[in-house]
């Protein structure tokens, strides 16, 4: 990595910033990095530093280049007082103003604790190496609160943030890994929000666009109920070698991923069905919206291949917000002004249907498998309801169920081959790229969040 133009720190010791250069599959990228480690007080944050950090994002935002933090911070700087905490407030600010125009990334190679970890929740993506920690109150705190003790691998560690909260978009083994991470990452994102992403010529990929999905065409049990990894579809149908997941081990029943179609980035958004037999649940409601509303401010279209039956049922989740969080995703979609593309492979029930970006949400194109159940039930549950008027299972699957009767009224363009969805997808992409989409004169909508 490369240093290309200092920003300078001032009289923090701890944080410098300044132009960074990383290497990617042939493409260079120029990066602001700006790091907040080691001096007395374990990368203590003071006011110079969150100045210095601040004129940077401001910096990266005027030039158009990626913003990257690298955080080992043991927090504020008590010395300072409350100007400490203003310091972290101050780089808030400038990562929220630059939210959308810039890819932000967060690198955390160890502690990242008090108010200073609220700004992993702002930046696009955070990379977590293995001994990484991050929490916003403390295990002394939390065990003298709640009577439990704790320790910082299990109230904040990289594995609960992988698995549990959520906030890891990446977690790898050291350091020059998480490098790695962020410059692949970058692969896929443009460096402002006025740009197209980077695309790969197909000549560089070596991967035909007209090539069968021979997996996609076999993988899917002809038991509506039987699982299957909707990974095996993604590698299949995307580019060789393109799939990069973000956020894998949280909320697994969707998937969502970077990838790329005869060279071009795009969003993947995927039901799982061998996880919660591919129900949509709060977690995973969030986990899809951040992703959809990600990719709609980088310009990358977005990709959905459905398998759902429904939400997922519970009284804790309605509890919980499935309605509010829900509708995250319905809100996502909506707002989206890229690309839509969806594919409907088997089932497709009830509000999830709509949700997982159906024509009633103003999809640009929808394709679907000969496979595709598409409903507001399933036929054992319609059956219960209609029964008393004779319907068996067998009439309400032919009447109702088939994709054709969908395509019939205009809810879904075509019925394919499974094997010819990488063509049709790189044709129909091709087509809808130069899509623009005019803003709604207004502030901006309120997200139901």
């Amino acid at each position: 990595m490369t240093a290309l133009v200092s920003v300078g720190a001032g009289t923090d010791e701890a944080t410098r910033a300044g132009f960074r250069t990383l290497h990617d599959q042939g493409l260079d990228r120029t990066v602001m990095l700006a790091e907040v480690r080691g001096g007395h007080h374990h990368g203590a944050l003071t006011p110079s530093g969150g100045a210095t950090i601040a004129r940077a994002i401001a910096l990266a935002v005027d030039v158009g280049v990626p913003f990257v933090l690298v955080v080992d911070s043991s927090g504020a700087e008590i010395r300072d007082g409350v100007a400490g905490l203003h310091a972290w407030g101050t780089v808030a600010k400038s990562l929220a103003r630059a939210s959308g125009a810039i890819p932000t990334i967060v690198g955390v190679t160890g502690a990242c604790v008090s108010g200073p970890a609220l700004l992993l929740g702002i930046a696009d993506a955070v990379i977590m190496t293995d001994d990484a920690f991050a929490y916003v109150t403390g295990p002394e705190a939390v065990g003298e609160f709640t009577g439990v003790p704790t320790d910082r691998a299990r109230l904040g560690g990289a594995g609960i943030h992988d698995f549990r909260s959520g906030v890891a978009t990446f977690v790898v083994s050291d350091e020059p890994a998480m490098l790695d991470a962020l410059a692949l990452l970058l692969t896929y994102l443009p460096d402002q929000a006025l740009l197209d992403p980077p695309r790969l010529m197909p000549e560089v990929i070596e991967d035909p666009l007209d090539r069968r999905c021979e997996v996609a065409a076999t993988i899917v049990p002809e038991r509506p109920t039987a699982a299957f990894d909707v990974r095996d579809v993604l590698d299949d149908v995307l580019d060789a070698g393109s799939v990069c997941e973000v956020r894998a081990r949280f909320a697994p029943n969707v998937v969502t991923a970077f990838g790329r179609l005869a060279g071009r980035a795009v969003g993947v958004v995927a039901n799982q069905p061998n996880q919660r037999a591919g129900t949509l649940d709060i977690e995973a409601s969030r986990k899809a919206a951040r992703f959809v509303a990600w990719c709609d401010a980088f310009n990358l279209p977005i990709l959905t291949f459905v398998d759902t039956p429904g939400f997922e049922p519970g009284k804790d989740l309605e509890w919980r917000g499935m309605i509010r969080h829900g509708a995250e995703l319905v809100h996502a979609y909506c707002q989206a002004s890229v690309p839509r593309l969806c594919v409907i492979m088997r089932k497709s029930f009830g509000g999830a249907y709509i949700v997982m970006d159906s024509r009633g949400i103003a999809n640009d194109v929808c394709l679907a498998w000969p496979t595709a159940e598409i409903a507001v039930m399933g036929a054992p549950g319609a059956v219960q309801i209609l029964g008393s008027k004779g319907v068996t299972e067998d009439d309400y699957t032919e009447a109702f169920l088939n994709p054709y009767r969908a395509a019939e009224r205009g809810f879904v363009d075509a019925v394919i081959d499974p094997a010819d969805t990488r063509a049709v997808l790189g044709r129909a992409l091709e087509q809808m790229w130069t899509k623009r989409d005019p803003a709604i004169p207004r502030k901006h909508s309120n997200s139901p969040q």
